[in-house]
């Protein structure tokens, strides 16, 4: 099998300039099927920017992006979502005023084939309901399952955020940032969330805190300067002079130093 097949995701020589400015400079990358993968790298090296390239929010200037072998480069966002590919914020992305069991039952409808049925009473969409009570659990806030969104604390949030996230099925699952804010203990019991519902899902996110990184990812990309220097292993990327030099050194001095 050729790994155009095997990619869930593929990068080539992807590009973008913002005016003469050169951001993402030919970014090459190949993740495979059910890998979890940690985009790093300093502030400013253009993590988000790739993102936002990957998910459609942004066009490419040059190059491609394929998605289980189909190029998406140039497709708008809902395109590529419904393709199978949806992606978090680093702001979180839900309806305050909806209840946690109203925010995902407006995510898991449109993945049921509803569309915009408003003559459809909701209750008595069973397949609808039932899904969504399996995420409910699936996110540990079945017991909130009444409670506003905006009355959650921030770490059932960003966890209601990541309910609707991948509430549609998507078999690609992008996270912009998903401990940011929260407390050690609140971040332990994130990486095991995270790592639970997105079993058999292929996950790339982009992290600060080293120890999820470590904890989270079967593979590193590096990104400096709009570029990936390294796409490797947890350990090859720490034992690799080139990242220790260009980032990693100075991010693991702070996280001793007591930074998060």
């Amino acid at each position: 099998m050729s790994e155009a097949q095997t990619c869930a995701l593929e990068l080539k020589d992807l590009r973008k300039s913002f005016g003469k400015t050169e951001i993402i400079r030919g970014v090459n990358l190949a993740v495979q099927a059910g890998e979890r993968v940690a985009v790093i790298g300093p502030n400013g090296a253009g993590k988000s920017t790739l993102f936002n390239l990957i998910s459609g929010r942004f066009g490419a200037t040059s190059g491609e992006v394929l998605l289980h072998g189909q190029r998406i480069d140039g497709k708008k966002p809902y395109e590529i979502n419904r393709m199978g590919l949806s992606r978090s914020f680093q702001i979180t992305n839900i309806f305050p005023k909806l209840s946690v069991f109203e925010n995902l039952r407006c995510a898991v409808l449109w993945s049921l084939g509803y569309r915009y049925t408003f003559f459809k009473f909701l209750a008595d969409l069973e397949d609808a309901n039932e899904r969504t009570e399996q995420l409910m659990e699936m996110i540990r806030l079945d017991k909130k399952r009444d409670v506003l969104a905006v009355n959650l604390t921030y770490a059932e949030q960003r966890a209601l955020e990541i309910g609707v996230t991948i509430a549609g099925g998507a078999s690609v699952i992008l996270l912009d940032e998903p401990t940011a804010g929260m407390s050690k203990s609140e971040t332990a019991r994130f990486i095991h969330l995270i790592r639970e519902v997105t079993e058999g899902k292929t996950l790339l996110t982009v992290e600060h805190d080293m120890g999820v990184v470590f904890g989270l990812a079967d593979k590193i990309a590096v990104v400096v300067y709009g570029e990936v220097i390294a796409f490797d292993t947890p350990e090859a990327v720490r034992a690799n002079a080139k990242v220790q030099e260009a980032y990693l050194g100075s991010a693991v001095a702070d996280a001793q130093a007591g930074g998060h």
